[in-house]
């Protein structure tokens, strides 16, 4: 277990970001400033609305300590690389979904460390692990930001070959995914049994919300249908692995993926029952 927390925890999440880095281009972070007020509205969706609905949802639920703290860890965590594949399936702004969920990675790396430090202390209380910032900032920086630079480096070293292990890349990313969550399901089984009639739920809803909140959002302030789709899908979607990876360095765990990570692995499987018929949804409409 302590190989699984230690290493391939960390080393899964690096070749996630990576692959997320690989199909990266300059280009992509210039839309930034030629889109600024697209970028705006997702980024602005993800750092204040998400949270705040996360933190409705436990006190809805009635959920404390490490578990609501885990809800909103995951609400602090930004879009993977899951919610490019998914804009790409919904018909959405691939290039918007991309470059919004690099910027938000990078952002995350200041933001993530001060808000869960924040979550810790007010759900945890007397029970909060004393948490580095800087540490965790700086473990966020080499988790996520350095993998995407290096790939975006290959990228543009070495185009072609970049463009043939790119598809790869995504299905290993997918499968490690799915290995990280087994992972945190089956070494708490027991915690989670006692709690899944509470967190299912509560993760279910907030997943929803967020997707349709995203979505309502973006067609009030008069987006295109292809970038409400878009902002709909990366305020929806969290970094699940982002959450497991970063929940036993902010508690210390070196034993087994403690209770705070709990929410990311429930949230990465649930995600795919309720994203999958709001997908077929959103292509079935022409906006």
């Amino acid at each position: 277990m302590d190989i699984l927390i230690n290493i391939v925890l960390p080393l899964s999440l690096a070749v996630i970001m990576f692959s997320l880095g690989i199909g990266l281009r300059p280009a992509d972070f210039y839309r930034v400033a030629e889109r600024g007020w697209v970028f705006a509205v997702g980024a602005l969706c993800q750092l204040v609305f998400i949270p705040v609905v996360a933190f409705a949802v436990t006190l809805v639920f009635g959920l404390s300590g490490a578990m609501a703290a885990g809800v909103m860890l995951i609400a602090f965590c930004p879009g993977g690389v899951t919610s490019n594949v998914v804009s790409r399936l919904a018909n959405g702004d691939v290039a918007l979904s991309v470059s919004l969920t690099a910027l938000m990675s990078l952002i995350s790396i200041l933001t993530v460390p001060v808000l869960i430090g924040w979550s810790v202390e007010h759900f945890m209380g007397e029970a909060a692990p004393d948490i580095s910032v800087t540490k965790l900032a700086i473990a966020m920086f080499v988790l996520t930001a350095l993998p995407v630079i290096l790939g975006m480096s290959l990228r543009a070293i070495a185009p072609s070959f970049s463009e043939r292990i790119e598809p790869r890349l995504i299905t290993l990313s997918s499968a490690l995914f799915v290995l990280i969550i087994l992972a945190a399901i089956l070494s708490n089984w027991h915690t989670l049994r006692t709690n899944v009639t509470a967190l299912g739920p509560a993760l279910i809803s907030l997943n929803l919300t967020t997707m349709i909140g995203g979505l309502l959002i973006a067609a009030a302030l008069g987006l295109t249908w292809r970038e409400q789709k878009t902002i709909s899908i990366e305020v929806g979607i969290q970094n699940g692995s982002l959450g497991i990876t970063l929940a036993p360095l902010i508690v210390g765990a070196t034993g087994g993926i403690p209770t705070i990570g709990l929410p990311s692995a429930v949230y990465g499987v649930i995600m795919y029952v309720t994203v999958i018929p709001f997908v077929m949804w959103l292509r079935s409409r022409k906006g």
